[in-house]
């Protein structure tokens, strides 16, 4: 760990975009980790309705007298929970179709990529849309649905990466001493294919947020008085012409920098990790 992390200082030290991207991390996430200690209020305690900025309440409070910051601070939790299981799913999911589809080939191959294509085909937003219909509008099913959408791009990725992998000598020489499917496709594949991986899970992070605030937007997220959450909190201030602008600048402000930040530290990680994109 002293070893990758090292190694993550000296490269944003030399690449100024991922090192824009951390230091607007390192804000939200300060404020994931901080916050509640430093937040001298409750996410659910009510104060008096539509409180104006004031040194005991910096946001003020919404309608229904919640205090703005605690409840973006405890948002913070939610989002960037979501967010992560959300793209640990797509990740799980699209690298064991992608490794296996390039891995047996054939009319696997076959079959696995054309209902990856069918899947991307399909808009994931409005996909992400059903599922949420279909299982129940609660936070919790955004996991799976954004999960699931997000796995074919994972699909195809690590799917072009095994098949260049398994072309190498290596692997020939692998299975010419007799080593198991297994060995092959985890200790010398898979553990062969992890820099485009890591690219594609931080950059991924970026678009799970905005489908998770996009989709709490349209109130696919249930009670947002239950479990405060970024788009769940920017779609309460959207109903309230006139007293909710606050509150709509200061979510898309933290949903922006957020995204922004995955997406930078995305940028810089490819440049860094595919020799290609260095050249170029």
């Amino acid at each position: 760990m002293k070893k990758q992390c090292t190694w993550y200082l000296q490269f944003i030290k030399t690449h100024k975009p991922a090192l824009a991207g951390s230091c607007c991390l390192t804000v939200i996430l300060s404020l994931a980790i901080l916050g509640p200690i430093l937040c001298p209020y409750p996410s659910s305690q009510v104060f008096e309705p539509n409180l104006k900025p004031s040194i005991q309440h910096w946001l003020g409070s919404d309608t229904q007298g919640y205090d703005l910051l605690a409840r973006f601070i405890y948002g913070s939790h939610t989002t960037l929970k979501i967010a992560i299981l959300a793209t640990l799913l797509s990740a799980t999911l699209g690298t064991s179709i992608g490794a296996v589809s390039a891995y047996l080939g054939g009319k696997t191959d076959f079959l696995l990529m054309r209902l990856v294509d069918y899947a991307m085909s399909l808009p994931g937003f409005l996909l992400a849309m059903v599922i949420v219909a279909i299982a129940g509008r609660e936070l919790n099913n955004l996991i799976y649905a954004v999960g699931i959408v997000g796995a074919p791009l994972f699909a195809r990725q690590i799917r072009s990466e095994v098949l260049r992998i398994v072309a190498l000598d290596y692997i020939t020489a692998a299975r010419a001493i007799g080593a198991s499917h297994k060995r092959i496709l985890f200790a010398h594949v898979l553990k062969n294919a992890t820099s485009p991986l890591i690219v594609l899970t931080t950059l991924a992070m970026g678009g799970a947020i905005l489908d998770i605030a996009g989709l709490n937007f349209l109130g696919m997220g249930g009670d947002a008085y239950k479990t405060p959450e970024w788009g769940l909190i920017l779609n309460q201030g959207w109903k309230e012409v006139g007293q909710g602008n606050l509150q709509i600048t200061t979510a898309s402000l933290l949903i922006f920098i957020t995204v922004l930040g995955f997406n930078l530290i995305g940028d810089g990680l490819k440049d860094q990790l595919d020799p290609k994109s260095r050249q170029r």
